[in-house]
């Protein structure tokens, strides 16, 4: 599929990769528009160029009208986070997720790019684990509702008319990632920032523009059916991950803890905001977020999609750091 000139739709057009599939897709001649929540007044999508529809992905309606005209949706929305209810996950991950798959449709959308999550292989995993799985829950809301998505979309693939691409993207960082350059280096800056078990495990980065490329890819492939595993396709510890981190911010290296007293360190630290009705900024549950054991395969997207990651962690964080000179890291997050 030649892109130039097609329509795309990108749900959570403010969100970090959102945004960022937002500039990449005008600046290779494709039409965007945007699905936004209503509450969000973020106008960075409308600035660059995009024509932005509020509303919730759970609303028919506003599903409706934001797929009408439209070529190909890359999904973004999502609730991610480390902890809530089933219920809550539900309703955004999957109910939504079902709702704007079925108005594309309708609507005659030729493509549907999902983006769904490593996660879906839980915590603990075989290493270079592909895409054929084991699936795991883990008991966990997000992990759960993202295995649940994959399958209903799953459902309604059809390669000649409508088809069905899933991106499960490993952990994306690079400027303006909030789970892994903002929120590690506003808790570095209060020191508050650890390690579990000295960093073991290895982090499956994938910079944001690496993660693009390979939507992209697949997309001009019509990959339909297919499940990707994306990561930069590097082993690298979380100790060196979160050293380097804090290295381009400028920042003290962050030391290590045990794994349950990081966790212990944490489930006190949010009583304690809960006692003051304080925001939570993480959760116990986050340690099994960063402390997984091993590298997922990404040979599929390699063969199928000619994927080669064009930023090294390397580069990744030098252009991270260049953003970090511009920005308040602190407004960032409020």
């Amino acid at each position: 599929m030649n892109l130039n000139n097609k329509t795309l739709l990108i749900t959570g057009t403010s969100g970090f990769i959102g945004l960022r599939a937002t500039e990449r897709a005008l600046s290779q001649g494709m039409k965007v528009c945007g699905l936004q929540d209503s509450s969000d007044k973020n106008k960075k999508a409308q600035n660059l160029g995009a024509k932005v529809i509020y509303g919730s992905i759970t609303d028919p309606t506003v599903a409706q009208k934001a797929c009408l005209g439209v070529d190909i949706v890359l999904h973004t929305d999502e609730l991610a986070k480390e902890g809530g209810s089933l219920d809550q996950f539900r309703k955004i991950n999957v109910e939504g997720t079902i709702n704007i798959v079925k108005a594309a449709k309708n609507a005659g959308v030729k493509t549907f790019v999902h983006l769904s999550s490593v996660l879906v292989y839980g915590f603990n995993y075989p290493e270079h684990i592909t895409e054929d799985g084991p699936l795991c829950g883990e008991n966990n809301p997000y992990c759960q509702t993202k295995i649940e998505a994959e399958k209903a979309l799953l459902e309604l693939n059809e390669p000649d008319n409508f088809g069905i691409i899933i991106i499960r993207p490993g952990d994306v960082y690079g400027p303006g990632s909030i789970p892994w350059t903002i929120r590690p280096l506003m808790m570095m800056r209060q020191r508050l920032f650890a390690y579990a078990n000295d960093g073991r495990g290895v982090i499956n980065h994938v910079y944001i523009d690496n993660l693009i490329d390979a939507i992209f890819l697949a997309i001009e492939k019509e990959a339909y059916g297919e499940i990707f595993n994306v990561t930069d396709g590097q082993e690298t510890t979380w100790k060196e991950y979160f050293t380097k981190l804090a290295e381009v911010a400028g920042f003290a290296a962050p030391f290590s803890l045990p794994k349950d007293e990081l966790k212990l360190f944490l489930q006190l630290r949010y009583q304690g905001q809960k006692l003051f009705r304080k925001q939570a900024d993480i959760l116990p549950e986050a340690v099994d977020f960063m402390s997984r054991p091993y590298a997922y395969s990404i040979a599929k997207a390699q063969k199928l999609l000619s994927y080669q990651p064009t930023v090294d962690l390397k580069e990744g964080m030098r252009l991270t750091q260049e953003w970090l000179k511009k920005v308040d890291i602190q407004k960032l997050m409020q």
